[in-house]
């Protein structure tokens, strides 16, 4: 079941990325709190690891800086991570204040 969801949230990773990388999209707002969502959405399931989400949303952005101009300033894209970090441990958080189970 675990492996079906982080293929899942891969999925909307690789599809929030798809939009973002458009060349008439800037809205980088949109992307973050899209990538924010939906690591927070994913989380709300108990057994899946909040650091694990996030890397499987936030990782496709910075991969296709990395892969289209190899460099220390690509290197930098990697930012974009912390943005469903915030929305995956947030929840994570909460549940673990709240006695939820996870």
């Amino acid at each position: 079941m675990n492996r079906v969801l982080l293929i899942a949230a891969a999925l909307v990773g690789i599809g929030i990325a798809y939009v973002d990388l458009r060349p008439h999209w800037d809205d980088a707002g949109i992307t973050a709190f899209s990538m924010l969502i939906s690591a927070a959405l994913f989380t709300l399931i108990p057994s899946m690891r909040p650091w694990l989400v996030a890397l499987a949303i936030g990782i496709w952005i910075p991969a296709y800086a990395l892969l289209r101009s190899p460099s220390l300033s690509s290197l930098g894209m990697l930012v974009v991570i912390a943005f469903p970090m915030v929305g995956a441990y947030g929840v994570a958080v909460v549940r673990r204040f709240t006695g939820g189970t996870g």
